[in-house]
């Protein structure tokens, strides 16, 4: 009986202690949380505190184990007594509360707490996940603290590994079999803070990756846990127990369970090769050989790995900065492999380079001082395929730069300044990874660099007025404002005696790609010079209708042009004949007129045409004349030599001629009524009305 309650004060005690430990790393996994701005540590606070109550209902369950035994003890000494038999109770069990209340708590108080936990575990693991997936989606918010993160992720770790395996080894005592759920508690704390310190540790050597997972993989392991004791909850309920067997929490992890035994794992995989190859491999020479040298081969890995951070390889596009105790002892360490002391002595130092993602987050890209980094200093280019106008949507919020309105002497007394956006993009690169470094924090170096250099920017335009910036030599300015961003850079970093020792930086192009006013006015600024496209075009059009017509006229424009200056000479000939003495230019003002009807004769447009049209009339008129004046003159002849004959002539001419479509009726002299009936229907009807007139 001794022994029992030995038995079960030793399980209280250590239950207490486990209690002890995991209330402490709860509480100082919540300080170094909300002092070092950690949400995978905040997570993982909450799980540690799902296992206080794990531990809490182990320690009152084996203290109740404890009063029990000494209920047993004091009522099995009840009964070797000589009062034995004179109790008024008829059954022994009255006297026993402890064993009913022991019973009360694994009947009752075992699966409160398994769906408690599992309830915590999976509710606050599912709310820490949206959480922290919004506050990634928002802005990263990296750990302020990395240093104390690997060094407490180290030193807790251990730590929770030697707890857990301390209640594992008790658990292997069927009376301490539920020491088993305590253990994956305090290892499932252990495995928590070290991924915080390997991830911290990871982001040391060189990214963030690990860093910004964490946040999302600590609540997924919540709800994993949660998920597992819940399902255990349920397993447990329909599983049969033997006759006098203690019942087991249900929330017990196994998944931890292995964690925290790794040695059953072992086990277990021997048990499986030894019933699949009929024969127990563990005992042959070679597991155990290795066995025995497993721990000394791990340590010289340890320490070979440890020996091999003296090395540093530096890459082409990279320089590095030798750091002893976050010191730099060497700068600008050129590309090849150099040596240094090992970590956590010194470390090694390449610039991180930056860009700004979709949701303005900063994300590393790569460690390089020579590759060329980007800054906006001004307004972003439009997001378009299409030609770029003056009313192109820009990618975010435009940058304005104000300028003077005008340089000349008209407007020397203007005051007003005008606003126009400008696109500005800055390449610089690394030239000093020491300099670079005292700029400030790696996330905000160059952002610093881009404000220097937009300060000057502004400075810069105020010199310039309108006309300069829209319609000036680009190029030149250009070049100028490199100029001084460069200078601006160059006084950065005060040294002792207060001269600037420079940003490290060396700028490799700033250029003014597109500049123009805003939106609204953009139609006034677009007015004059579609008046200037509308003045060319009505110039273009008047020109080629010039062309059509003097192709129309000669047939060529350069026939017509030959012509209009032969023309021109000729009204030349012509007023000077006006204005000086009347014959004395008469030869060559006839002359330059056969010369332009033969030049107009010869093309071969309208002009030509009209002029053999002209001919054609003249001449048929001209002989008209003349045969009618020669018919004169015949009948003048007639005349004279006959006036009679001609007259009878003339006169039976004109009447043939006047009654050639009369009807003539022929009627005899006798008859004395001349009246008649006449039958005036056309004789072209029926079937000849398609005939001809000919036969008529």
């Amino acid at each position: 009986m001794r022994a029992d309650l030995q038995t079960y004060r030793s399980a209280a005690s250590a239950s207490l202690k486990g209690l002890f430990f995991q209330l402490a790393l709860t509480l100082a996994t919540f300080a170094y949380s909300f002092w070092g701005k950690d949400f995978a540590a905040f997570s993982g606070a909450i799980f540690m505190g799902v296992g206080i109550v794990a531990w809490l209902a182990l320690v009152i369950v084996y203290d109740q184990h404890r009063r029990e035994r000494i209920e047993a003890m004091e009522n099995d000494a009840l009964s070797a007594s000589a009062t034995a038999g004179t109790s008024v109770f008829e059954s022994r069990e009255d006297f026993r509360p402890a064993a009913a209340r022991l019973a009360g708590l694994y009947r009752w108080m075992f699966p409160i707490v398994s769906v408690l936990c599992a309830a915590l575990l999976i509710g606050m693991g599912l709310l820490r996940f949206f959480a922290s997936r919004d506050m990634l989606a928002i802005q990263f918010v990296a750990p302020t603290k990395s240093g104390w993160a690997l060094g407490l992720g180290v030193t807790f770790a251990a730590l929770g590994f030697v707890v857990a395996r301390y209640a594992a080894g008790l658990a292997k005592q069927a009376v301490w079999a539920n020491l088993r759920a305590g253990a994956a508690f305090a290892v499932g704390s252990s495995l928590i803070w070290l991924s915080i310190g390997v991830a911290h540790m990871v982001q040391f050597i060189g990214t963030d990756a690990v860093v910004r997972v964490l946040p999302l993989a600590v609540p997924v392991f919540m709800v994993v846990i949660g998920a597992e004791i819940a399902l255990q909850f349920l397993l447990t309920m329909y599983r049969p127990r033997k006759s006098g067997e203690l019942p087991r929490a249900a929330f017990e992890s196994r998944l931890l369970g292995f964690a925290a035994t790794p040695d059953r794992i072992a086990q277990s995989i021997s048990d499986a090769i030894n019933y699949q190859l009929g024969f127990d491999v563990t005992s042959g020479w070679a597991f155990r050989l290795l066995s025995r040298a497993m721990a000394p081969l791990i340590l010289v890995g340890v320490v070979v790995t440890w020996l091999m951070s003296a090395v540093v390889v530096v890459r082409p596009h990279q320089r590095a900065m030798i750091l002893r105790f976050g010191k730099p002892v060497r700068v600008n360490l050129e590309p090849g492999w150099h040596f240094k002391w090992m970590w956590p002595i010194e470390s090694s130092y390449v610039p991180e380079y930056f860009v700004r993602d979709a949701r303005g987050r900063a994300v590393v890209t790569d460690r390089t001082a020579t590759g060329l980094r980007r800054v906006e200093l001004g307004t972003l280019p439009p997001a378009t395929t299409e030609p770029i106008l003056w009313t192109n949507d820009h990618l975010g919020e435009e940058v304005w730069q104000y300028v003077r309105i005008s340089n000349t002497a008209r407007g020397a007394g203007l005051t007003d300044i005008a606003a126009v956006s400008v696109e500005i993009p800055m390449q610089f690169s690394i030239t000093d990874v020491y300099l670079y470094d005292l700029l400030g924090a790696p996330e905000v170096r160059d952002e610093l660099v881009r404000s220097v250099a937009r300060r000057e920017v502004t400075r810069f335009f105020q010199a310039y007025t309108l006309d300069d910036i829209l319609g000036g030599d680009r190029a030149a300015l250009s070049g100028r404002l490199r100029e001084r961003v460069q200078a601006a850079l160059d006084g950065l970093n005060p040294g002792e005696h207060g001269t600037p020792r420079g940003a490290g930086v060396q700028i490799a192009f700033v250029g003014i790609t597109g500049a123009h006013p805003p939106k609204e006015t953009a139609a006034a600024f677009e007015t004059p010079v579609q008046a200037a496209q509308r003045r060319e075009a009505n110039i273009s059009a008047a020109e080629t209708d010039a062309l059509q017509r003097l192709t129309d006229a000669a047939g060529d424009a350069e026939t017509a042009r030959a012509i209009v200056r032969e023309i021109d000479e000729l009204e030349r000939l012509r007023e000077a004949r006006r204005q000086g003495p009347p014959d004395q230019a008469a030869r060559a003002i006839v002359e330059q007129e056969l010369k332009v009807h033969g030049l107009l004769r010869s093309a071969g447009g309208e002009a030509s045409s009209s002029l053999a049209t002209a001919g054609a009339d003249r001449w048929s008129k001209h002989m008209g004349a003349r045969a009618l004046a020669a018919r004169y003159a015949g009948q003048a002849a007639l005349w004279e030599a006959s006036p009679e004959l001609y007259r009878a002539s003339t006169f039976f001419a004109a009447f043939r001629e006047s009654m050639q479509d009369a009807r003539v009726y022929i009627v005899s002299d006798r008859v004395r009524d001349l009246g008649g009936v006449l039958d005036l229907k056309d004789v072209n009807l029926g079937v000849d009305v398609f005939k001809s007139d000919s036969n008529k």
